[in-house]
């Protein structure tokens, strides 16, 4: 009974008097100085950024310009020079008869071009023979003489167009790379054209100290044949 009467009492209460009192509300308080304070961090902040922007922009820039001075050319003669020295080398180790080794002229040449027949020539025929081995000798070593010629005046067209071609990758180069290589594949030519020539003019002295050496053997043959003939006479 006690129990009722006291929640008889309870509800009679307002409920402002049984609820507790509602917090009161926080404000919020302007502080200057740390607001200035906040906007200096965010400055610095930013400046920091930008000077990482500019430092990965400066190292991107580098590495274009690395890779530009690593670039290499697009084409290149080296292929071509090689082959060209190749077909004047082949023209040159394919020559007839005393060819321009050593060995070759020290066994062939006074067996082909003698100095002297002595005082016992040999027959009439073989020295015709002689003379006409000696003749086919020279006639073949002017043929390749022409062929060397021929296939040096044919390279000087095609490195006419490869010069062109170097020349203007020199000047468009992209990069340090490019242009050291065109300048050197520039050389190389140049070096090429100065062995072609050198062997075309072998080739043309060869034929020249070929024939000179016929005539001279001629000469000695018709001595050799008039002492022949004179001893015959005897």
């Amino acid at each position: 009974m006690k129990r009722l009467f006291t929640l008889v009492a309870l509800c009679a209460l307002p409920v402002s008097a049984i609820l507790p009192p509602p917090a009161m509300a926080q404000v919020a308080v302007y502080d200057p100085a740390n607001h200035i304070q906040n906007i200096y961090q965010a400055i610095r902040s930013l400046q920091q950024v930008n000077q990482q922007i500019r430092q990965l922009t400066n190292e991107i820039a580098m590495l274009e310009n690395m890779a530009r001075d690593l670039e290499t050319l697009p084409d290149s003669i080296a292929d071509d020079i090689l082959r060209r020295m190749q077909r004047i080398e082949d023209l040159m180790r394919e020559a007839e008869g005393i060819g321009y080794k050593v060995e070759e002229i020290e066994r062939d040449y006074e067996e082909i071009y003698p100095e002297s027949y002595g005082e016992n020539p040999p027959e009439n025929e073989v020295l015709v023979e002689q003379a006409r081995t000696r003749w086919k000798q020279s006639r073949t070593a002017y043929r390749e003489s022409l062929q060397v010629t021929a296939a040096v005046v044919s390279s000087a067209r095609a490195d006419s167009e490869a010069l062109d071609r170097l020349i203007g990758s020199s000047q468009s180069a992209v990069g340090n790379l490019q242009a050291v290589q065109a300048g050197n594949q520039i050389e190389a030519l140049q070096t090429q054209q100065l062995m072609q020539i050198e062997s075309m003019m072998a080739s043309h002295y060869r034929a020249e100290a070929l024939e000179r050496a016929r005539e001279l053997a001629e000469a000695e043959r018709g001595r050799a044949r008039t002492r022949s003939f004179l001893g015959a006479s005897d």
